[in-house]
């Protein structure tokens, strides 16, 4: 289906598409030969129908355009003029690229990386990211991508009690860190590097303006966050969505991402573990799986989709990313 002078949209056997309409995700090419520089225009010429095909189908995936380093990848997330998002009070373990462009994750890539909103320990979170394919994964390590309001009317379908508790008590996230990085750990970054400061002070004040307090256990911290809400009201489409990141399928006390992460309800009690087992197999079942391209760009409407990252079972892998207010 052609959309403009530039943009084609095109079907992909993984879409999934619901009877609302709405195909997910939408995906773009370009109608001619072309290069980064008549990209980037076109993004500028046509974005405000970008926007609502972004609006529409939470995440737009641009395949086929001529993006082939992160110096590119940074020119094309310009392009769209979003002012950048500081990654402070930020988790995972990340390293400048060029401008704006920042490794992904630095957890090892043989590691699973469950369902999240970018950020949604912290009130002021991104509102859209980019992720950029400069190398295709030679096997798993891909990253699935699920619209959070689907997840939120199937959880409460299914366990209208516990989504009661969420909405009404929010989420509190606990995670344990040093003072140094921990690449190895999905949520291993110090607390020095997550406020930009040696001064436990300061790393105090920092954190409190994010909703977050700081417990002391000699130069490591206990991190509290929250409560956050757990269900959120998304304006643009008027739908309640799963905003949280309580999806890693553990017992006992809700582990998120890796050790010495956890999370348990606003009120204190313990997260219900037979609902988040079946909120694992319900992100499992709706969510769609894109194989990377090199030179794919997606953007993703943080506000809507929740995504994930697989395990790499056969390198290279190396996509970057460019998170936006």
């Amino acid at each position: 289906m052609a959309t403009g002078r530039f943009f084609q949209e095109v079907e992909l056997p993984e879409q999934k598409s619901y009877s609302d309409g709405v195909v997910f995700p939408a995906v773009l090419s370009p109608t001619t030969n072309t290069n980064v520089t008549v990209f980037e225009e076109a993004i500028r010429v046509e974005k405000p129908w970008l926007e609502s095909l972004l609006k529409k189908s939470g995440v737009v995936l641009f395949r086929g355009f001529p993006v082939t380093t992160a110096s590119d990848f940074n020119d094309v997330v310009e392009a769209f003029g979003y002012p950048e998002a500081p990654y402070i009070g930020g988790r995972a373990s990340r390293t400048q690229v060029v401008g704006r462009v920042y490794t992904a994750n630095e957890t090892p890539p043989d590691k699973l990386i469950p369902f999240h909103h970018e950020m949604a320990y912290v009130p002021e979170f991104p509102s859209k990211l980019f992720f950029f394919c400069e190398e295709a994964p030679g096997s798993g390590g891909q990253t699935p991508i699920v619209l959070s309001h689907v997840v939120y009317g199937k959880m409460k379908e299914k366990h209208p009690e516990f989504v009661a508790q969420l909405e009404e008590h929010g989420v509190t996230y606990i995670i344990l860190t040093g003072d140094e990085d921990q690449p190895s750990s999905s949520t291993g970054r110090g607390w020095k590097t997550a406020y930009d400061t040696d001064d436990k002070k300061v790393a105090e004040e920092r954190a409190a303006k994010l909703g977050t307090r700081l417990e002391w256990i000699g130069n490591a911290a206990k991190v509290i966050a929250g409560p956050m809400p757990a269900i959120r009201f998304d304006k643009e489409s008027q739908r309640k969505t799963w905003f949280n990141n309580l999806t890693g399928p553990t017992k006992g006390a809700r582990k998120i991402h890796d050790k010495g992460a956890f999370a348990e309800l606003g009120n204190g009690e313990a997260v219900n573990d037979d609902a988040m087992d079946d909120c694992v197999k319900i992100l499992e079942e709706e969510c769609v799986i894109v194989p990377w391209k090199k030179g794919d760009v997606m953007l993703i409407n943080n506000l809507t989709v929740l995504h994930a990252r697989e395990p790499l079972l056969k390198p290279p892998r190396r996509v970057l990313a460019s998170l936006c207010k």
